[in-house]
């Protein structure tokens, strides 16, 4: 059985992606830092036919992350697609003028290292299947630096660099990377952006394998 480790889940756009993967038959490996939040949403999959099991880890921490993608690909199965999209904390979205060299290293942590531990950690059994996806979920400041984030922005461009340079170093191997971009954030009464909607797109990015970035919507 193919699996999906969502690296983030919540009960929002993680329990979407978790139900549409999991509705075409895929096992679903959600990590996040909270167990009784995973344990919830595993038991919420469960209850709709879906295998499902919650990890623990902080994407901060290398070797809980890499504890936990290991433990979800020995329960589940190897991991086919990986999906890293946690929420930055609130206090890496100072202002610029407010941000030190050492406010960023929580962030760098965050969404630079925290996806390269996670990507070497799936990608040798990708290669042994012969096929994978990696897909990267990320705010409008990805691609254009948002004076009042400063954190979030330097860190996300450092995130969809290597993203980018992923998709054309794994492209000849049958392993697609993708990056969706939400510039309005998830939910708020748009249609585009809410849960279901997006989980349907990152789906399709997972399917059609086209471009490395998608836009949800037009960047303003």
């Amino acid at each position: 059985m193919s699996t999906i480790a969502i690296i983030g889940a919540g009960s929002g756009l993680g329990l979407a992606v978790a139900q549409r993967f999991g509705a075409a038959g895929f096992s679903v490996a959600l990590i996040s830092r909270a167990q009784e939040n995973v344990d919830k949403i595993a038991s919420q999959l469960r209850t709709d036919g879906i295998t499902a099991q919650g990890f623990v880890a902080d994407v901060r921490v290398p070797q809980e992350l890499e504890a936990a993608l290991t433990d979800a690909a020995r329960t589940l199965g190897t991991v086919e697609v990986l999906q890293y999209s946690p929420v930055p904390a609130k206090e890496f979205m100072k202002p610029v003028l407010e941000t030190s060299a050492a406010d960023l290293a929580g962030p760098v942590e965050f969404s630079i290292y925290g996806p390269v531990i996670a990507v070497q950690q799936v990608l040798p059994g990708m290669r042994e299947l012969g096929y994978g996806t990696i897909l990267f979920i990320n705010g409008g400041s990805a691609v254009r630096p948002n004076p009042t984030v400063a954190g979030t922005s330097i860190a996300f461009a450092g995130e969809s660099a290597f993203a980018e340079l992923l998709h054309d170093a794994l492209k000849t191997e049958r392993i697609h990377v993708g990056q969706l971009i939400i510039p309005k954030g998830i939910g708020g009464g748009d249609p585009d952006h809410d849960p279901a909607a997006l989980a349907e797109k990152i789906w399709r990015i997972h399917t059609e394998r086209a471009e490395f970035r998608t836009f949800v919507a037009p960047m303003s």
